[in-house]
């Protein structure tokens, strides 16, 4: 549970600070609206990532599963300003695989942290590889930060390519979820 009281009083600090008078008539209600959006932005740090992996279904095989184009969106802890993309999880289960609205899930629990997108990436890939128990796992965020497009450098449209693996996950299977999510493309 967050402080919103205090996050109240802290925007409202803030629009002093920058010569704003949080009286008036469009600001009323902003330091209310921004304790409610960090709560909701933050929401993860309420989440167990276990929770979305617990249920699991018996499955022969080592097969590959990947789920692609994740849609998702962080809080860079620099700046605190949004960095958004996609998420691709492939794993090869060892005997059990999930529902793949949990991939979703898990990656979502992370996300709504104050992150880096190095640390969500880790975080992703040791959930599914400890909680699932698979026999490799791989996870690649594609990402845009606006802490380098609307301010800094400002270079819109750069986007910032992360990726974890975990266990067993020979090069060639490396390769064909590479391919397998457009992520080897220009």
């Amino acid at each position: 549970m967050i402080d919103k009281r205090r996050i109240e009083e802290a925007v409202r600090e803030i629009l002093i600070a920058i010569g704003e008078n949080p009286e008036r008539e469009g600001l009323a209600d902003t330091p209310a609206r921004v304790a409610r959006m960090y709560e909701e932005i933050t929401a993860g740090y309420a989440q167990n990532p276990a929770e979305p992996l617990s249920k699991v279904f018996a499955e022969d095989g080592g097969s590959l599963v990947v789920e692609r184009d994740i849609s998702f969106f962080s809080t860079c802890e620099h700046h605190l300003m949004p960095f958004f993309g996609k998420i691709h999880i492939a794993y090869i289960a060892d005997g059990k695989v999930v529902g793949l609205s949990k991939l979703a899930r898990v990656a979502d629990v992370f996300a709504k942290r104050l992150q880096l997108q190095e640390r969500l990436n880790a975080q992703i890939a040791d959930s599914v590889y400890g909680l699932l128990g698979a026999k490799g796992v791989m996870v690649v965020i594609e990402a845009e930060h606006t802490c380098m497009t609307a301010r800094g450098v400002k270079k819109v449209g750069t986007k910032t390519v992360t990726c974890a693996v975990r266990g067993d996950m020979p090069p060639e299977i490396q390769a064909q979820v590479m391919t397998m999510c457009r992520c080897n493309q220009a």
